[in-house]
């Protein structure tokens, strides 16, 4: 989050896109958490958008029923105000993605898509907008929701993302877009432990203190 909301130079970013190369890498979850972290904060608003229309997963992970969303903004035409719904979390709401489609890569690669991200990300100075994209590799779409925000969020699972994959998702997308990597699920050894130990102890020392 601070990262995202403190940039070395340039503006905040408005709207982030986060992907993974492949299935099953937990960027659904990061998503969700980043979303939440970034609401939690002071000034910022945040809208988190399951653009994966495919496998959608945020509507469980905030125990919503998934009646309507997105395929109903892109397909019927539905108004935005009227698919909106909150998460349960203060300042976070989400546009789920919907019943599904026969034709996702289709209509996310659509000009109204692309409308729908440049209108929710400028509408609000103090909004911060997450997409919840397919894998790279699963889906082709997400290469070009990648060139329509303002920055990129790659997650990589420890002992699951191939090399290769990785490299080509980071060359697709442009490395000047990509705000970061999340290692995921990273399983630590007896050498870590004794490497980092002192932070650990570190973080229960100042922990305790707060108490």
């Amino acid at each position: 989050r601070t990262r995202i909301l403190y940039p070395h130079d340039g503006p905040v970013p408005r709207s982030i896109l986060v992907t993974s190369a492949a299935p099953g890498e937990g960027k659904s979850f990061i998503c969700a958490n980043l979303a939440i972290s970034l609401a939690q904060g002071v000034d910022n608003y945040c809208l988190l958008v399951d653009c994966d229309m495919r496998r959608p997963t945020q509507h469980m992970l905030f125990g919503l029923p998934n009646n309507a969303g997105l395929s109903d903004y892109l397909q019927h035409k539905k108004r935005l105000s009227e698919l909106l719904v909150p998460s349960g979390v203060e300042k976070l709401s989400i546009l789920q993605a919907g019943p599904r489609s026969i034709n996702p890569a289709e209509l996310l690669s659509s000009a109204s898509m692309i409308s729908l991200v440049d209108e929710i990300s400028k509408r609000y100075d103090d909004r911060i907008v997450l997409l919840d994209s397919p894998p790279l590799h699963a889906a082709s779409e997400t290469a070009v929701l990648a060139q329509h925000v303002d920055g990129v969020v790659l997650v990589v699972r420890y002992g699951a993302s191939r090399r290769e994959y990785v490299k080509a998702l980071a060359d697709t997308i442009g490395r000047e877009k990509i705000l970061g990597v999340v290692f995921n699920a990273y399983k630590a050894t007896m050498l870590d432990y004794k490497v980092f130990g002192y932070y650990e102890y570190q973080q229960e020392y100042y922990g305790n203190r707060d108490r």
